[in-house]
């Protein structure tokens, strides 16, 4: 059973912080591509940034380019999205997600978690 469990959300006030973790277990994503996505209440989910987990090239959404770094632990089986100077616009359902190839849309992703809520105050 392929599962992937995300966790960190939280409230925080904008210009804060938050680190969210994508927890995998199940079988071997050696090479997938690991991707966060996010979903605002009323709006379709978007990327935000992805990496394979062999590594190598990490890629982002222009909303939040230069202030989220996205970076994997092979050895805990663990994808991390680091959030700095967050704004009210980045609140939303934080979901992880596993696939075969490199994609920016939610459709090309097999396997995804459950989400985690992040609230950003003003």
């Amino acid at each position: 059973q392929v599962q992937l469990v995300e966790s960190g959300g939280g409230l925080v006030q904008a210009g804060g912080s938050l680190r969210l973790s994508c927890a995998a277990s199940g079988r071997t994503f050696s090479s997938y591509a690991v991707g966060w996505f996010r979903q605002a209440p009323g709006k379709e989910r978007e990327f935000v940034a992805r990496v394979r987990w062999s590594g190598g090239r990490t890629y982002y959404a222009d909303s939040v380019k230069g202030r989220f770094t996205i970076s994997r632990d092979n050895a805990k089986n663990t994808v991390y999205l680091q959030m700095n100077s967050l704004k009210p616009e980045d609140t939303a359902v934080y979901y992880c997600a596993a696939a075969r190839v490199d994609s920016y849309y939610p459709r090309e992703y097999d396997y995804w978690g459950q989400g985690t809520q992040v609230t950003v105050s003003s």
